[in-house]
C-alpha cells in the first residue's frame, strides 16, 4: 500500500508539471497563431458565417489568452487553486477564439483537450492564494474595466480633434467599448500622432490594470499579523524544553512566525514572498523531526510557499533528503572545546599579549546576570548606536538578534569596562538550553577602543564559560568557509568558493574566519536545505529581505488586510 501511494504521488507530481509546461506551450501557440493570417481555404468557409469584426476580435482574444496562459503556467506548477479556475476558463475561450479567427481546429482541439485534462486533475490543485489579495484582485478587475472605460470615453470626448470623427459623450463611450472588445470595425481614423498614441494607450491601461489584478489573484498567502502572545508562550516552553542550538533563542524573537506539529515540535520561520525561511532545525522531540518536517512542507505547499531551512546541523540531513529536499553546505560553525581552551603556548602569543596589556591598563570584564539594570541598558544602547553609526549600517534580523530592550535585558551580558569604568564593548550571552554549550549574539564596541579589545572580550568570556562548567562555546557560523576547495566538490559549492574568494574584498569573510580560527575551534558543517536549484535565486532574495527586515517591491503592493 505504501509503495502504491508513493507511486501515485510521483505520477501525480509529474502530471502537474507536464500540464503546467503544456499550458505554457499553449500560450506560445496562441500568440503565434494570433499573429499569423488564417489559411485561405478555411477563410473562405469562415467568411460565410463569421463577419470580419468577429474574426479580428478573435485574433486579439487568442493573443491575450496566450499571454495569460504564460503567466498562469507557473502557478499551475505550484498547484494554485485560483490558477486552475482561471486557466480552465482561458483555455475554453482560447478554443472558441481559434475556431472563430480562422477555423484553426488543431489549436482549438489542443486547447479543449488541455482543458478536459485540467478538469480531471482538479483535486491536485489545493494551494491557496492570499485571501485579501483575491478580494482586492476581484475589485481590481472591476476597477480596471471601469477605469479603462472612463479613461477612453473622456479621452475621445476631449480629444476628438485628433480624429476624423466628432465624438459626443455617448459616441465616445461607445468608441471605447468598441476599442476594448473589437467586435466590429470601429472606423477609427487618427489624424495626429497623439491620436494614435492615445488609442494605443487604452490597450496599455487595460492590460496593465488587468495584469495587476491577475497577479493579485494568484499571489501566495501573505502573513500580515505577528505571532500571538499565546503562540509565543507555547513556543517558549518548547524551546526551553528542547533547544539544542544557539539559534533556538533567536526563534523567540518578534520577527518569527510559528508552525506547531502534533508531535510537540516547533518550526520558527519568516515568510517572504513565496519562501518560508526557517532558522535551524525543528525544535522538539528528536523522534518527531521527520513528521514535523513533512507536515511543515505540506502546510507550505498549501500556502503556495516553498520550505527552506537555514543553518541546519548534519543530524537530520537524511530526513530532509527523504522528504524531497536538497542540501547545500554553506559554511562551518566554530565550536571551542572549553576543556582544552588555553591561551598558553607560542601559537597564542598575540592573544596573550593583548590580554595582558589590557589587564595591566585596568580594563576588566564583568558578566551581568539578568535582568540587566536600566542604567546599564542605557550605556549598552549608547555603545550599540555608536557601533551602528561607525559601521554605516542598520540592525540585521532573522539569523541574528538586534538591540531590543527586552531581548538584551532578559539574558546575561558580558561588558568590558575601561580604567574609568565606562563600557567600551559588550556581548549578549545566548544559552542552548538542553546542550551544555553557550554562545553570543550581538557583539559591539565603541568607535575608539584599544587594539585587542575583542580578544580581551572573547578570552574573558571563554574563561567565564569554562568556570561555569560549560563544555563548549559556539563562535557562530563562518560563512562559505571550507567549500569547493577540491575539484570533486559539487559545482555549486565550487561556485560559492569563487564567491568566497572574490567578495571578500567587500565583506571580510576571511578576516572573520581567521579571527575565530585563533581560538582553535572544531569546525562543524552547517547546511541550507532547499527544494530545488531553480529556487535558489528566490531564496537569496528572501534571505536578504529577512535579514534586513525589508519587503522589496512585491509585498509593498499587496493589500495590508
Amino acid at each position: 500500500m505504501t509503495t502504491f501511494r508513493t507511486f501515485h504521488r510521483f505520477t501525480n507530481g509529474w502530471m502537474i508539471r507536464l500540464i503546467a509546461v503544456l499550458t505554457a506551450i499553449m500560450g506560445v501557440i496562441n500568440v503565434l497563431s494570433a499573429s499569423t493570417p488564417a489559411m485561405a481555404d478555411r477563410l473562405v468557409v469562415l467568411e460565410q458565417f463569421s463577419p470580419l469584426e468577429v474574426r479580428r476580435s478573435s485574433h486579439l482574444t487568442a493573443a491575450l489568452a496566450g499571454f495569460a496562459l504564460l503567466v498562469l503556467a507557473g502557478s499551475l506548477w505550484r498547484r494554485k487553486r485560483v490558477a486552475w479556475w482561471i486557466t480552465l476558463g482561458v483555455l475554453v475561450i482560447s478554443s472558441v477564439s481559434h475556431l472563430l479567427k480562422g477555423l484553426d481546429y488543431e489549436e482549438a482541439t489542443l486547447a479543449a483537450g488541455l482543458a478536459l485534462w485540467l478538469a480531471f486533475l482538479r483535486p491536485n490543485f489545493h494551494a491557496r492564494s492570499d485571501p485579501p489579495s483575491i478580494r482586492q484582485g476581484l475589485v481590481m478587475v472591476a476597477v480596471s474595466l471601469g477605469f479603462t472605460l472612463a479613461y477612453g470615453a473622456l479621452g475621445f470626448y476631449l480629444l476628438d480633434k485628433h480624429y476624423g470623427v466628432h465624438f459626443g459623450f455617448w459616441p465616445a463611450l461607445r468608441q471605447t467599448v468598441v476599442m476594448f472588445t473589437q467586435f466590429y470595425d470601429p472606423g477609427l481614423v487618427p489624424k495626429t500622432g497623439f491620436g494614435r498614441y492615445f488609442a494605443d494607450s487604452i490597450y496599455v491601461v487595460g492590460a496593465v490594470t488587468l495584469g495587476y489584478a491577475l497577479l493579485l489573484l494568484i499571489s501566495p498567502v501573505f502573513l500580515r499579523e505577528p505571532a500571538t502572545s499565546a503562540e509565543r508562550t507555547r513556543a517558549k516552553s518548547i524551546v526551553e524544553a528542547h533547544g539544542r542550538s544557539p539559534l533556538a533563542r533567536l526563534a523567540l524573537l518578534d520577527d518569527k512566525s510559528y508552525f506547531f506539529s502534533p508531535g510537540g515540535s516547533i518550526i520558527a520561520f519568516v515568510a517572504k514572498r513565496r519562501i518560508a525561511l526557517t532558522l535551524g532545525d525543528p525544535i522538539g522531540p528528536q523522534e518527531d523531526a521527520s513528521a514535523c518536517i513533512s507536515a511543515f512542507k505540506t502546510q507550505c505547499a498549501a500556502n503556495d510557499w516553498e520550505a527552506v531551512f537555514y543553518q541546519v546541523r548534519p543530524d537530520y540531513i537524511e530526513i530532509y533528503q527523504a522528504a524531497g529536499f536538497k542540501s547545500l553546505c554553506i559554511g562551518q560553525d566554530a565550536v571551542v572545546d572549553l576543556a582544552a581552551f588555553t591561551i598558553a603556548g607560542g601559537e597564542n602569543k598575540s592573544i596573550r599579549t593583548s590580554v595582558n596589556r589590557l589587564t595591566k591598563m585596568n580594563y576588566h570584564a564583568e558578566v551581568i546576570a539578568p535582568p540587566v539594570a536600566h542604567g546599564l541598558m542605557a550605556e549598552l544602547r549608547a555603545v550599540s548606536d555608536e557601533w551602528l553609526t561607525n559601521m554605516n549600517g542598520t540592525e540585521m534580523r532573522f539569523s541574528v538578534g538586534w538591540f531590543d530592550d527586552n531581548y538584551i535585558r532578559d539574558g546575561a551580558v558580558i561588558v568590558i569596562r575601561d580604567p574609568q569604568g565606562q563600557v567600551n564593548a559588550f556581548a549578549n550571552i545566548v544559552p542552548e538550553y538542553q546542550r551544555n554549550e553557550v554562545s553570543i549574539d550581538l557583539m559591539r564596541q565603541r568607535r575608539e577602543t584599544e587594539n585587542g579589545l575583542m580578544d580581551f572580550l572573547f578570552v574573558s568570556l571563554l574563561q567565564w564559560a569554562k568556570d561555569e562548567g560549560y563544555h563548549s562555546f559556539s563562535l557562530g557560523l563562518s560563512a562559505l568557509s571550507g567549500l569547493g576547495e577540491h575539484s570533486d566538490d559539487p559545482a555549486i559549492e565550487r561556485a560559492m568558493h569563487y564567491i568566497y574568494e572574490q567578495v571578500d574584498q567587500f565583506y571580510n569573510f576571511k578576516g572573520l574566519h581567521a579571527f575565530k580560527a585563533k581560538y582553535h575551534p572544531n569546525w562543524e558543517p552547517r547546511y541550507l536545505i532547499y527544494p530545488n536549484a531553480a529556487s535558489l535565486p528566490a531564496i537569496t532574495l528572501s534571505m536578504a529581505q529577512a535579514e534586513t527586515g525589508r519587503d522589496y517591491f512585491w509585498n509593498s503592493f499587496l493589500p495590508k488586510k
